[in-house]
């Protein structure tokens, strides 16, 4: 009997999950379908690039399954009922499945403030960064533009389009201090390469309303912007909101160390659309950093556990945060195995070579999910032959005690 196993998503997660997939288990008894709406792998950390006027290497994902026997199906994903294993599309068209992956990822959120889904542009996907470049192509030398938002994302599109565009007045709003999270000699260096490419720093800035000319803060000023870019974090889905799974208040699904629903057996959640636990208890952020890793976890558990194998758990950990300051400069931030800063990091010339590798590999990572390390397909097992395995192994072990 084929066992289907059905992928929602073909972002960085997903993708890696059903190529690592297709590459470990028999495709005799295997049937592997990835559904995304669009027919290419999108480099989601190049958007900002993207945005300010490079051009993105096209990856379309039938080059990206070539030869694998993963089906792809273009269609957006209108609902989920895990009760009867199936997956709606567009259309109305439906998938059944027997094990889920679900992996839709995330996209920019409002927050609730007003004005910003009329207003604001932003580089949460491929068509919304499109459109913040037609309209920057449109912007004449002088035009002001308002990077709302002092993450990872923020900081990376507003020096990205200040170094691209620097007949510009680009200027970026934060809620906190500028960098407050970097080491200290980490954050003096990004407030210098902020001065050097004429970017205004608002801190400690709470926007409540955006409008055509720019947004109003919570103290009631007016900062005005031609271009407001919104930045301002992430938030997923409310699709798996509406089924059964057990969701978190962020509407991410809740996972156990496997990327498994704690709910419903069959189901896999990784990458931004997963609640999984990190070092220290806390939760994973939402990142390429956390979405290949979590492909690998689900994955390798889905194999073991059809396979009848043992279910390796490996802790998911940070390293550090690649940040790019344009295309000639940047700040590799260590940190943590819970992501708070060290007080080490590289920057300038070398960290930006340093973020286009790790770039480049999240990309080929992709295409080579099981990192070139010699994999065989193995056989699907009966739940009762698994059971028997397990007994054996339970026995062999207590007989090695005496």
């Amino acid at each position: 009997m084929t066992h289907r196993i059905v992928v929602l998503g073909a972002g960085y997660a997903g993708a890696t999950v059903a190529g690592r997939l297709a590459r470990r288990l028999h495709p005799d008894q295997t049937e592997i379908t990835v559904v995304d709406a669009s027919a290419d792998f999108v480099e989601r950390v190049r958007l900002h690039e993207y945005a300010a006027g490079s051009e993105l290497k096209r990856r379309p994902l039938r080059d990206v399954y070539a030869g694998t026997g993963v089906r792809v199906r273009l269609a957006r994903v209108t609902g989920v009922d895990v009760e009867a294993r199936t997956v709606t599309l567009t259309g109305a068209d439906k998938i059944d499945y027997d094990t889920l992956v679900y992996a839709l990822g995330s996209a920019s959120a409002d927050h609730g403030v007003p004005g910003v889904a009329e207003h604001a542009y932003d580089v949460g996907s491929a068509r919304s960064a499109l459109r913040l470049r037609e309209r920057l192509t449109d912007l004449g030398a002088g035009g002001t533009v308002l990077v709302v938002g002092g993450g990872l994302t923020g900081l990376e599109a507003a020096t990205e389009i200040a170094e691209a565009r620097p007949d510009l007045a680009v200027a970026i709003a934060t809620r906190g201090g500028l960098g407050d999270w970097l080491d200290a000699r980490a954050g003096r260096y990004l407030r210098e390469v902020c001065d050097r490419l004429g970017i205004t720093v608002h801190e400690r800035t709470d926007v409540s309303r955006v409008e055509a000319n720019g947004v109003v803060t919570g103290t009631g000023e007016v900062i005005a912007a031609e271009v407001t870019v919104w930045s301002a974090g992430f938030a997923v889905s409310s699709l798996a909101a509406t089924t059964a799974l057990q969701v978190a208040p962020t509407g991410q699904i809740v996972v156990d160390a496997t990327m498994r629903s704690v709910s419903h057996p069959d189901v896999y959640a990784v990458g931004d659309a997963a609640l999984a636990e990190g070092p220290g208890g806390k939760p994973l952020r939402m990142s390429c950093a956390t979405g290949i890793p979590t492909g690998w976890q689900a994955a390798d558990a889905i194999v073991a556990r059809l396979t009848g194998r043992p279910v390796r758990r490996i802790p998911i950990r940070y390293f550090n945060q690649c940040i790019s300051l344009g295309r000639r400069d940047g700040i590799i931030q260590t940190v943590t195995a819970d992501d708070r800063a060290k007080a080490t990091h590289l920057r300038g010339r070398l960290a930006a070579r340093y973020k286009e590798l790790v770039c480049r590999g999240a990309a080929w990572a992709v295409f080579h999910p099981t990192l070139l390390v010699p994999f065989r397909r193995r056989r699907i097992i009966s739940p009762a032959a698994t059971a028997q395995r397990h007994a054996r192994s339970v026995s062999s072990d207590v007989g090695g005690a005496h």
